[in-house]
């Protein structure tokens, strides 16, 4: 059955518009400061992300009879060595804990085994996370700094000795915890999960927890939870009555897409040679032996 909060799309602009003609203020000197104003784009945005989350209690229950798909420990550990080698060119993940970066890609430093950014916030949020339970680490003293550049680029108050603090933190075992804690609380359990609802197997649970390493959880243009709802509109999930490969075919243009709408010449080859090419050998179950190719290199799981 079709979602029905998709249809709230059309909604939008005319609640917005609305609240608008109620809310203008009048000529009075006595009147109330002007609401802030909440764009159509932002609220639909915000809807996307807020109907992917809704009804939690019914979910858990449907989620509970599934099987655990990409949740299961040996594919989890495969999920992890497929976004490894597109996010830092190694099979061997639990070295990259301490990996930290300026890529150029306008996000600030990349850093750890999903590539955390100074520039969008989810870096910030692991060391705040962190600092709460280990207040003397070495990090704590970057958080100022950290809060100041979230949104940018910028490495003001960072440089020289963020990337020292950090390759120095991530020996901590408390600290490589903290990565893997963070990786699954904002990444990894939110995409499998909502791959579970929209009828998805393990291929389609690990595209969409690559999409939002990726694109990250956020509501902007190419959030994930925006191409989410962009591929419901084009085709029908699983859940829905729809073919998986033709929802995942679809989603995974979007997908790439966005990619290139975002950063023009971007290297899309996680998807072409990888996720694409799984999708197209009917490899839904995500099952081993598997080769692949990113960035022109070869992997191979056996």
């Amino acid at each position: 059955m079709r979602r029905t909060g998709i249809l709230l799309f059309a909604a939008v602009p005319v609640a917005i518009t609305a609240a608008a003609y109620f809310l203008a203020p009048t000529d009075s000197a006595d009147s109330p400061a002007e609401p802030p104003v909440v764009t159509a784009q932002q609220t639909t945005r915000q809807d996307a992300k807020s109907r992917a989350e809704q009804e939690r209690s019914a979910d858990d229950k449907l989620i509970a009879g599934l099987p655990p798909g990409l949740a299961a420990p040996a594919k989890k550990a495969l999920a992890q060595q497929l976004v490894s080698s597109a996010e830092n060119s190694t099979l061997n993940w639990r070295t990259t804990f301490g990996y930290i970066e300026d890529i150029g890609d306008g996000q600030g430093y990349t850093a750890g085994i999903i590539g955390f950014c100074t520039g969008t916030n989810d870096l910030r949020t692991l060391v705040e996370r962190y600092t709460d339970g280990h207040p003397d680490n070495g990090l704590a003293k970057y958080l100022p700094a950290l809060r100041a550049v979230d949104g940018t680029d910028s490495h003001e108050g960072l440089d020289p000795g963020f990337t020292a603090a950090w390759k120095a933190e991530a020996r901590q075992p408390a600290f490589q915890e903290a990565q893997l804690a963070e990786r699954d609380r904002a990444y990894f359990e939110p995409a499998v999960r909502l791959a579970k609802l929209d009828g998805l197997g393990t291929l389609g649970q690990f595209i969409y927890y690559d999409a939002m390493v990726f694109h990250g959880p956020g509501i902007d243009d190419d959030g994930f939870y925006v191409l989410r709802e962009r591929a419901l509109r084009e085709a029908d999930s699983p859940a829905q009555g729809g073919s998986e490969k033709a929802y995942l075919d679809i989603f995974l243009d979007i997908r790439r897409e966005a990619m290139k709408e975002k950063r023009p010449g971007t290297d899309t080859s996680r998807i072409d040679t990888a996720q694409r090419q799984f999708l197209y050998d009917g490899n839904l179950k995500l099952t081993t032996p598997l080769r692949w190719q990113v960035y022109g290199e070869t992997y191979r799981v056996p």
